[in-house]
């Protein structure tokens, strides 16, 4: 199998590869780019642990093919932090103990994000639609929709927002 050429940006940065036809946009962050953040739960796009943001939408990458993505815009966990500085969202699943084992944490974080980019005042029926596509094993959801809230609060303040 012949491979092909691919340009995209990947978390702000312009990449350009070689890659297998056939290769997922979850294999090709994993494998060719070392971006481990997007985990393979399922592999039928069912779990949200892959989840990635792929021209401002969020996917299931196990689910992409990745040599549809020509020219196409991609964020992973490991591109929501600017420096040592954590996003919001992800500060707030620090602060609210939104996740207990992470093997969905990243799917969550970037589920949450996408949101609040829409809704930037999400009521609770709102974050509880807007997060399920991504699926936890461990707990029961409360504090994952906690740090959403908190989250929301976060954004809020550095935008200098009321609440």
């Amino acid at each position: 199998m012949k491979n092909i050429e691919l340009a995209l940006v990947v978390n702000g940065r312009k990449e350009e590869l070689s890659i297998p036809p056939n290769r997922t946009l979850l294999e090709m962050l994993r494998e060719d780019l070392q971006l481990t953040g997007a985990k393979e739960g399922c592999g039928h796009g069912e779990c949200g642990a892959c989840m990635v943001i792929l021209d401002g939408r969020t996917v299931n990458s196990c689910l992409i093919l990745a040599a549809e993505l020509e020219g196409a815009s991609v964020v992973t966990i490991e591109g929501l932090k600017q420096g040592e500085q954590l996003h919001p969202v992800q500060q707030a699943f620090i602060d609210r103990s939104g996740m207990q084992c992470g093997f969905c944490t990243s799917g969550q974080v970037l589920a949450a994000k996408a949101l609040l980019d829409e809704k930037p005042n999400p009521t609770p029926d709102e974050i509880r639609d807007g997060m399920a596509g991504s699926f936890c094993r461990c707990t029961g959801y409360t504090k994952i929709f906690d740090s959403v809230a908190a989250a929301a609060e976060l954004l809020r303040a550095h935008r200098g927002e009321q609440p």
